[in-house]
């Protein structure tokens, strides 16, 4: 159980690795028991089991970690540079959580979209969940309306213009972001926007 809910989580490259390590260790038990029992049928399980789980460790601990490193080093030389503009890793996007101008929580980006022609962010998907419910209510939030920083992204509308946003269907989203009015900057931090340009 604690391996599915590690891998199921999806808190990163690392958390996930651990959960197949720890599923390896379990389909190598179940394997010893199915060797010592006689257990043809549960030791070859086990046995494909361990391929699959090693296959995740290599894939989760290997090389998605190294993705993850990399970005991350990245991000910190950029910082470290004075003569270069500070980075975010895409995948830093994603995931992010995204809060209000008095920092209360907007929602987390479950997804961003990228103009071809540009590699400018278009809109990203926003997921907003109320406190008790199951349901997730998703919105486009056009690039625009995001205050992009290394340590935080900033949403500039007011909570009830977020929540004006019409709720996008599963599977059904825009080809353009919704048009928004956003608040004045001098909420938002003026600097934000020029140390990271998406």
């Amino acid at each position: 159980m604690i391996a599915a809910m590690m891998t199921a989580a999806n808190l990163g490259a690392r958390v996930t690795g651990w959960g197949f390590v720890v599923f390896t260790i379990g389909s190598l038990g179940w394997a010893l028991v199915g060797l010592s029992w006689g257990q043809t049928n549960l030791l070859a399980t086990n046995a494909f089991l361990t391929l699959v789980n090693l296959v995740g460790i290599w894939r989760w601990l290997g090389r998605q970690r190294g993705y993850e490193d990399g970005g991350k080093s990245a991000e910190d030389a950029s910082r470290r540079a004075s003569a270069t503009p500070d980075l975010l890793a895409a995948t830093g996007v994603v995931g992010a959580r995204l809060k209000h101008a008095d920092g209360a929580h907007a929602g987390k980006i479950v997804e961003a979209l990228f103009e071809c022609r540009s590699a400018r962010i278009s809109y990203v998907v926003v997921s907003r969940t109320a406190p008790g419910a199951i349901r997730e209510d998703l919105r486009a939030v056009p690039r625009e309306a995001i205050a992009f920083a290394c340590d935080g992204m900033t949403l500039d509308l007011t909570p009830e213009a977020f929540a004006a946003l019409p709720v996008l269907d599963d599977g059904d989203w825009p080809a353009t972001p919704p048009s928004v009015r956003t608040m004045p900057t001098a909420n938002i931090d003026p600097g934000a926007a020029d140390r990271v340009r998406p």
